[in-house]
């Protein structure tokens, strides 16, 4: 009797369900309309963003609360009236016009055009500029322009949303005037203690000097006297060494370090390490221990600054080493384009607060109460001149084991002529008329292997004789006794600069008249002009191109013989 009495009633439920469901949907999706809508306006009602709609033509339709905020004008004033082009700085819409003319290669007409080129090919656009206000003030502003498209897909206006730039623009202004001001601070101090340790140097030659004949002078200083001049000596060296990492420091800082990047033989600069450390460690009782290479090993870097950096490493492990320790130098090829130098000692090692500590400027380490002498700048150099030659230095140690110090650099092939070069139509015969002496050529180089390529291409000319000099300061020499016809001068060479060489020549009016050619790595172009503004005849890069090379040498050759002044003596 239930069942049939609840039957009718299940039906009717059953029945009474679509409607309900219809209802249920329809109450969601006015909800959701009135929750996008409340978000609509509270978009549109934004006092922080202005937003700004467009027909297809660009004139104004919409004009949010924050674009009146912003800018001044009421709605009224700007709806169906103007273009967003007629309230931003029209320099700056004309030079948009003309960046995307020359972008795209096509005319684009300044105004509106030109702001919403780039979103009416369905891109959109962020861009800066400047917005004026209806009182005439402005201010800066990021822009965001969007397309705005019907079902059809045809434009049917753009939408512009743009923030106030002025406080980012403001700190950042702020920010770069405080970096100025940082940079002249340290530009300061940098050429004040560069001019101090040149001043320092004259006084200091003196005292070295003076001392250094008062000890071999006759008749010979007695006993006493004696001590008292090593201890002159010594601490005038000690200070001569701390003015030149000084110097050396805020010259890297400063930015005025100039390096030379070429093939540099690790075998030649290891040995010329070797005879000049090997008397140091004998003194102490030191082994040494160096890589012997089975062929030819070349690093891209500057010559002189590795020697520099090795020479630091090698002393460090002496100084720190304890009686009759070892030191061995080992070489390997750490990756396949990146060669490895590690310098070892048997000293007393570092802990690892120390290591952490190891590039600090004038920090010893606890070692300022020892017997050694030191500054705390050498490691600090040696780490910013193996960085700027792209390569990096590290350290292992184990306390009571000893140390090992390493550099990484790029690997390289030996140093070649330019591919255009090795062309057999290229080189031209030279004769040389019989009985006409041959000419002399200096080339100023301290890399052995830029030297060999140099003379095999000298080789070629019978007319020529090669003579060479290691350093600045010899080819000075060389060139006041012999007296060549031209000089090659590499600008980056050990003690004087190839620069500095070139005007001492200048001054010397025995060589005055010489031609000198800059052969050098550098072929940054603004390098180039300084060389040639500072007095150089040319100026080749390397690697060597023989017709270049040989043209510059026969111009050089042909003003020695027309006894032309050369260039920097007109």
């Amino acid at each position: 009797m239930s069942t049939r009495t609840g039957a009718p009633n299940t039906l009717a439920a059953l029945a009474d369900e679509p409607e309900q469901s219809v209802v249920a949907a329809e109450m969601l999706r006015q909800q959701a309309l009135l929750k996008t809508g409340a978000l609509q306006n509270a978009i549109l009602n934004s006092a922080n963003f202005s937003i700004i709609a467009t027909d297809e033509l660009g004139v104004i339709q919409l004009f949010n609360v924050g674009a009146e905020r912003m800018l001044g004008y009421a709605a009224a004033e700007v709806v169906n009236r103007i273009s967003p082009s007629d309230i931003h700085d029209p320099q700056e819409v004309m030079a948009r016009a003309q960046a995307l003319s020359a972008e795209l290669s096509t005319t684009i007409a300044p105004g509106f055009e030109a702001l919403a080129f780039k979103a009416s090919r369905g891109i959109e656009d962020i861009y800066e500029l400047t917005y004026i206000c209806k009182d005439g003030s402005r201010f800066p502003a990021i822009i965001s322009i969007t397309a705005l498209r019907g079902d059809a897909g045809e434009i049917i206006g753009y939408l512009l949303i743009g923030t106030d730039n002025s406080v980012r623009k403001r700190i950042d202004s702020e920010l770069k005037i405080a970096m100025a001001a940082a940079e002249t601070a340290n530009r300061a101090k940098t050429d004040f203690l560069s001019s101090m340790s040149h001043e320092l140097r004259t006084p200091l030659n003196a005292i070295l000097g003076f001392a250094q004949l008062m000890e071999s002078g006759q008749p010979s200083p007695t006993l006493a006297q004696k001590r008292n001049l090593e201890q002159i000596l010594k601490a005038g060296w000690y200070l001569l060494e701390l003015i030149n990492e000084i110097l050396d420091l805020a010259m890297i800082e400063s930015g005025k370090v100039s390096l030379s990047r070429e093939p540099v033989s690790l075998a030649d600069v290891l040995l010329e390490c070797r005879s000049m450390i090997e008397p140091q460690a004998q003194k102490r009782g030191i082994g040494m221990g160096f890589p012997g290479f089975a062929h030819p090993v070349f690093v891209n870097a500057d010559r002189t600054r590795v020697k520099q950096i090795l020479l630091n490493l090698l002393f460090n492990a002496i100084k720190y080493n304890r009686p009759g320790g070892t030191v061995v130098v080992d070489c390997a090829e750490t990756r396949p384009d990146t060669i490895r130098v590690s310098v070892r000692d048997t000293g007393a090692g570092l802990a690892s607060h120390q290591l952490a500590q190891l590039f600090q400027p004038f920090n010893r380490l606890g070692k300022e109460a020892g017997a050694e002498e030191g500054t705390g700048i050498g490691l600090v150099v040696t780490k910013r001149l193996i960085e700027l030659m792209g390569g990096v230095i590290g350290a292992e140690s184990t306390p009571g084991a000893g140390s090992v110090f390493w550099i990484e650099l790029t690997r390289t092939d030996a140093p070649r002529l330019a591919p255009q070069g090795m062309d057999p139509a290229t080189q031209r015969p030279y004769a040389n008329s019989p009985g006409m002496p041959r000419r002399t050529l200096l080339y100023v180089e301290d890399n052995p292997a830029n030297l060999e390529l140099v003379e095999q291409l000298i080789a070629r000319r019978p007319d020529l004789h090669l003579i060479s000099a290691a350093d600045g300061a010899l080819g000075i020499e060389y060139a006041r006794a012999y007296l060549p016809e031209a000089i090659l001068m590499d600008i980056n060479l050990p003690g004087i600069c190839g620069t500095e060489a070139m005007h001492m020549l200048r001054a010397n009016p025995e060589t005055a008249h010489i031609p000198v050619i800059a052969l050098s790595a550098n072929a940054v172009p603004r390098d180039i002009e300084r060389a040639l503004d500072a007095g150089f005849f040319d100026y080749l890069t390397k690697p060597i191109k023989v017709d270049q090379f040989m043209e510059a040498l026969d111009k050089a050759l042909a003003t020695a013989s027309a006894g032309s002044p050369a260039k920097g003596m007109q």
